[in-house]
């Protein structure tokens, strides 16, 4: 038997891990391109500068961050470091005078699901309560 709460939040967890799971095999594939040196890919990634062994670090830290999003127990950190590879994604796109709002969306889109999921990420901003293995202060 469920509390009204936990039926309430079902909806909720099961979008974001929908959201979590597309956008993180996205993210794979996208990395997966890079490693294939997929020819449009690869021209794309040269308009940026991208080239050679760079392209291959870009697809490591895509694939990697990726991976570690998709799993339960390192989801934060993977979270993490998805924003940091999406934050550089945004500035080279503004850099080089290219449309930002791609990679700017796609990481609205990971926090949505993150939050949704698991809404207690935001517990340090006040809107929800302190993890319970996390003194509140």
């Amino acid at each position: 038997m469920t509390t009204n709460g936990a039926a309430n939040g079902k909806p909720r967890r099961i979008a974001g891990n929908i959201l979590i799971s597309l956008l993180g095999l996205v993210l794979v594939a996208s990395g997966a391109a890079k490693f294939a040196h997929v020819p449009k890919v690869v021209e794309q990634m040269g308009l940026v500068g991208i080239e050679g062994w760079r392209l291959t670090f870009v697809a490591f830290l895509e694939v990697s961050s990726a991976i570690l999003f998709l799993i339960p127990l390192t989801r934060s950190l993977g979270l993490l470091l998805v924003s940091a590879f999406l934050g550089g994604a945004v500035a080279t796109h503004l850099e080089h005078g290219l449309p930002f709002i791609q990679p700017a969306i796609f990481l609205a889109l990971l926090w949505l699901g993150a939050l949704l999921r698991h809404p207690q990420i935001l517990w340090s901003s006040g809107a929800t309560a302190a993890p319970s293995s996390i003194p509140a202060k």
